[in-house]
């Protein structure tokens, strides 16, 4: 399908990849998980694997359910959504470009032989031998660059800092369990507050907000998880409280960036 371009993962950083390349006129297709782990869900795509449609800054993203629906939605020119964690539906649509943008920090499979070209984001990937281009995922100076060598900066396993927090803003599950949510995302929150609990096997554990701000992200009610799951995330800008329903700066960077490598590769093999 002509400017067919297939995204692996719909997550909030997935979706603005996915919003900017819809935006100057590609067709794009988004392949998840079955039941994927977004805590940022007012600005993910991925929401349309369990509500059937998400909407992001205006664009609207659709779920079907097979090869052929897909087919149908994508020459409307609307984002659509496929359930497919195995990349199986690439072969049969034949894109132009295919950008790996699942973030697990390994490479679940994407490879070179999958399209023309193939783009991925963050550490897991080799640039020239696993993918065409590595997009750079680590905030700071090189946040969204190209890499055509080479891979991006490991993972440090620090949030970026934002209004003086980094650590404390993000919150991980405390026992492995199914999550039950005690606060409505883009809700204030007070440090010390309930904001969810964890039902395990030997009861409930409480889960407390580590820092006064928004509710930027919190995991889907009824969501299973470990022990160390990243499940919330706290916004301590009180008066910016739109960034919970908009794409972030971080995701737009990364998002400039593979349309940049998909232009330049483009270029690239029409010269060939």
């Amino acid at each position: 399908m002509d400017k067919l371009i297939i995204v692996r993962g719909g997550g909030d950083i997935a979706t603005g990849t996915i919003a900017r390349l819809h935006r100057c006129g590609f067709r794009v297709l988004s392949l998840e998980a079955a039941r994927p782990s977004a805590i940022r869900r007012n600005a993910a795509f991925s929401e349309a694997v369990y509500e059937g449609r998400a909407v992001v800054e205006g664009i609207e993203c659709v779920l079907v359910h097979s090869v052929d629906e897909a087919r149908e939605r994508l020459k409307s020119g609307g984002v659509t959504m496929l359930v497919d964690e195995t990349g199986a539906s690439i072969a049969a649509l034949h894109p132009m470009a295919v950008v790996d943008a699942i973030l697990a920090k390994r490479n679940l499979g994407t490879h070179r032989g999958m399209c023309d070209i193939t783009v991925a984001l963050g550490p897991g990937f080799v640039a020239g031998e696993d993918v065409d281009a590595v997009i750079e995922t680590q905030r700071g100076h090189n946040l969204g660059r190209v890499i055509y060598a080479g891979s991006a900066a490991p993972n440090t396993g620090v949030p970026g800092v934002i209004a003086g927090y980094a650590k404390e803003r993000v919150i991980h599950s405390p026992a492995a369990g199914v999550l039950r949510c005690e606060a409505e995302l883009a809700s204030e929150v007070k440090k010390g507050q309930r904001i969810a609990r964890v039902v395990t096997d030997s009861g409930d554990v409480p889960v407390y907000a580590t820092i006064d701000g928004l509710l930027r992200g919190l995991i889907r009610d009824g969501y299973p998880v470990t022990q160390g799951f990243k499940i919330a995330d706290i916004d301590p800008r009180l008066a910016e409280k739109q960034n919970c329903y908009t794409i972030s700066d971080k995701a737009r960077a990364i998002g400039g960036g593979v349309l940049e490598a998909i232009l330049a590769l483009s270029l690239r093999e029409g010269a060939q």
